[in-house]
């Protein structure tokens, strides 16, 4: 408000204190709306850059704790599967322990429900969180087995198959080599496996894939369908507690009662197909023993991010925000100033210039 002929004096700064009172009322108006202290980064001065700061590093928590849930979703999936592959390798170490020379009434049931278990194994290495699959490491949109359908056309089934059919008295030794020769061939094609699994320059010698849990902390995760991750190979002829498994389940696939006739060569390749199944087991146990490790260690990220975003969270609403309840006790007193301003402004206003001067 302002009064012609006036520049300075009691009426002057009468006016300029109501204009102030007026643009304070106006604030904390808005601030008892939204809580904030403005609208605007301008409108806090100088910790603006602290609020930048602050909420940055929100956000960035905010990402990390996303991606652990999103990964600890994946390991969960992984997880049970690897508990069925390892159920599926101790059911049949187990049915193939009670097989013998002197009992052949078993081996045409076990050859059947091992080809059976080969389905389901090829099922479980394409196992699928969302739309990525878990067992296929950096290639995780497509699936490590592409056929698995036709797994046991592959000619590492044929060639396992093969050599069981040769089976014969004093050549369980050549046996034994031809299917280890078939199950650890890293050949695209020869195996059920995916050409990227296989290639040397991608999958085959890419690292496992991690998780970024914190800033600079990566936390493994990933698995794959054609090696071991984090298991050790050293108890394994094949390097890999999937090739052990389906080795043994493709050598189960092709045993017949005829070829007890070996003697001791069919114990020999029996023997080798138990040793296999016991070494993915153990290899399957590490796996899971591994992940458990690092979804552990993604889950104290995870509550690490919470607890520090809400400490942020506190020092950001300390800049940002306003005391509620003193906010609006100053407004309720601006408003009473303010009233009382416009009041005196009124009274004076309505003297004369020469009164006022009096």
């Amino acid at each position: 408000m302002a009064i012609a002929g006036i520049g300075s004096g009691t009426l002057a700064r009468l006016v300029a204190q109501s204009s102030t009172l007026k643009s304070q009322l106006t604030t904390l108006s808005a601030q008892s709306v939204d809580g904030k202290r403005g609208a605007f980064y301008g409108d806090i001065a100088g910790q603006a850059a602290r609020a930048i700061s602050l909420r940055g590093g929100i956000a960035r928590g905010e990402a990390h704790a996303q991606a652990i849930d999103r990964a600890l979703g994946r390991t969960a999936v992984a997880q049970d599967a690897l508990k069925r592959l390892s159920s599926v390798a101790e059911t049949f170490l187990e049915e193939a322990g009670k097989v013998s020379r002197a009992d052949t009434s078993r081996i045409g049931a076990l050859a059947s429900n091992a080809r059976q278990a080969i389905a389901e194994v090829a099922s479980l290495l394409n196992t699928r969180q969302g739309s990525e699959y878990v067992f296929s490491g950096a290639d995780a949109a497509n699936p490590p087995i592409p056929d698995p359908d036709g797994i046991m056309t592959t000619p590492m089934a044929t060639g396992i198959a093969a050599a069981l059919g040769s089976l014969a008295p004093g050549n369980g030794s050549a046996v034994l080599s031809a299917t280890l020769f078939a199950a650890s061939s890293n050949v695209a094609g020869d195996t059920p496996f995916s050409n990227y699994l296989l290639d040397p320059a991608r999958g085959l010698s890419e690292p496992r894939q991690g998780t970024l849990a914190e800033d600079g902390r990566i936390v493994p995760t990933g698995l794959f369908a054609n090696r071991n991750a984090a298991a050790s190979a050293a108890a394994s002829e094949t390097g890999s507690w999937s090739r052990d498994l389906l080795r043994g389940l493709m050598t189960l696939a092709n045993l017949s009662p005829g070829q007890t006739n070996a003697g001791t060569d069919f114990d020999a390749v029996l023997g080798s197909v138990k040793a296999g199944l016991k070494s993915a087991m153990t290899a399957l146990g590490e796996e899971s023993g591994a992940l458990g490790i690092s979804e552990a260690r993604l889950e104290a990220a995870r509550t690490r991010h919470a607890e520090v975003a809400l400490a942020l969270g506190s020092q950001l609403s300390d800049v940002e925000e306003v005391d509620l309840a003193a906010t609006l006790t100053a407004m309720q007193d601006t408003q009473t100033r303010l009233q009382a301003s416009w009041k005196a402004l009124s009274m004076l206003s309505g003297l004369s210039l020469v009164d006022f001067l009096r």
